[in-house]
């Protein structure tokens, strides 16, 4: 379960780095209460959906899968195209993190490119990772997870011994224009991501009792990894004026002089590599099921013969990232909240759907509350992605609102689909065999 767990701490979180705009946004009593709700209305009810789906259906392919399985081969393949346009955007920010903290502690790669090359190979190294297999990643994020928390561990246990210490330090100029919409909406951001975990059910251990209570101990390591360092530096006195992303680095300085600085940024490149290299894990298993339903071409389908990895699937994607590093922050979040949100609204209607048509399939983890339990649990998170539509239409993408431009790659997740389906309207040719649920 644990290695799970770790691997699901970094496809949702990767640690307290990316979320200083919140409490710069909202301030600390505020950015806390956010950080404490967040999970209550958008965490725990998608873990629990996916608790109760993951359990059932453990297959290849997972959100896929179950949205395949209850509504059919059309909005299957709307789910599949949602996560993977939605990946374009999420997945240029790792990388690009990684690079932001490497650049705190060497100056020099900020110059020439060269933290371009850097942040290209993070994309080559996880790919390499991930094509040596689940339990090489799984593995390497758990020690991830320990090496990034330290840090943040001696930041909670410092900050007690410099009550009010920081009440008129100097800090850095910040240039951050998050409000406290835009900090909410980072918030989402940095609590989503939890059906990712789902697409590699097939090579999880008895996946219908390690995915619920892997999901629900999750949620609670990322809520504590959130909350009690900045709770701890409240007490330090620090103006929240003096947040912005990246800033964690020269804030640790402050409170713990020059060691602490360095493992806080050592802290901030562990953060952007285990987020990238767990998340190249999740998403390369889409393309992989997809050509196993006849979907996408067999190549799509092939496999390490030694790890079992869907090798293709990796490096196509790998390339698809690797061309989009380097965009703005702010807009990469509102879009991919607005095109993960849909998908998400995908799978809670599957939840629904397959409760009505599908009552006496066995479900070792349910949803509590019965059919209406199924039915309300969706309500919240769509409720809170209202926020990011209300958002999307204040920032702009060539010449457009971020909203009229996600809607624009939505349409174009059905026109795909109808264009895949004149192509090889009986499906592609399926090559080998569709792998089996875990036992």
């Amino acid at each position: 379960m644990w290695p799970l767990v770790a691997a699901t701490f970094f496809m949702v979180s990767g640690g307290t780095y990316g979320t200083e705009d919140i409490i710069h946004g909202a301030g600390y009593g505020r950015g806390i209460l956010i950080l404490l709700l967040t999970p209550l209305l958008w965490s725990l009810p998608t873990a629990f959906m996916i608790g109760e789906l993951s359990s059932a259906l453990p297959f290849e392919g997972g959100y896929y899968a179950w949205v395949r399985r209850a509504m059919g081969n059309f909005w299957g393949f709307q789910e599949a195209w949602l996560s993977l346009v939605a990946s374009i955007f999420d997945m240029a920010i790792y990388p690009t993190l990684f690079v932001a903290y490497l650049t705190r502690m060497f100056p020099w790669f900020q110059a020439n490119n060269r933290g371009w090359w850097v942040a290209l190979g993070v994309v080559v190294v996880c790919a390499l990772l991930n094509i040596a297999g689940v339990k090489v990643v799984s593995l390497t994020s758990l020690w991830l997870f320990l090496a990034l928390s330290a840090p943040f561990v001696a930041v909670v246990l410092l900050a007690p011994f410099k009550f009010g210490a920081l009440a008129n330090a100097v800090t850095k100029p910040t240039t951050s224009t998050v409000d406290i919409l835009g900090g909410l909406l980072i918030c989402m951001w940095n609590y989503m991501g939890w059906d990712n975990a789902s697409t590699i059910a097939t090579e999880v251990e008895r996946p219908q009792r390690t995915y619920p209570r892997a999901m629900l101990v999750a949620v609670g390591i990322v809520a504590v990894s959130y909350v009690l360092p900045f709770a701890a530096m409240w007490m330090t006195g620090l103006k929240p004026t003096a947040w912005e992303t990246g800033s964690w680095a020269d804030i640790a300085g402050l409170l713990g002089g020059p060691l602490l600085r360095v493992g806080v940024v050592l802290g901030g490149m562990i953060s952007g590599f285990g987020m990238f290299n767990a998340l190249v894990m999740s998403y390369s298993r889409l393309p992989l099921a997809m050509a196993q339903d006849g979907m996408l071409p067999g190549i799509f389908g092939k496999l390490h013969k030694k790890s079992r990895a869907p090798w293709v699937a990796i490096v196509a994607l790998a390339i698809g990232w690797a061309m989009c590093l380097g965009l703005g922050f702010a807009r990469l979040v509102t879009l991919d909240i607005l095109l993960y949100g849909a998908s998400l609204l995908l799978e809670f209607a599957a939840l629904a759907v397959l409760r009505l048509r599908e009552p006496k399939l066995p479900r070792p983890f349910r949803v509590p509350g019965g059919l209406l339990g199924a039915f309300a649990l969706g309500i919240p998170p769509m409720l809170l992605l209202g926020f990011s539509v209300i958002r999307s239409e204040h920032e702009s993408v060539l010449g457009m609102s971020s909203f009229a431009f996600g809607m624009i790659l939505m349409a174009a997740g059905f026109v795909a689909y109808f264009v895949n389906h004149a192509l090889k309207p009986q499906g592609w040719t399926v090559q080998g065999q569709k792998t089996e649920p875990a036992a």
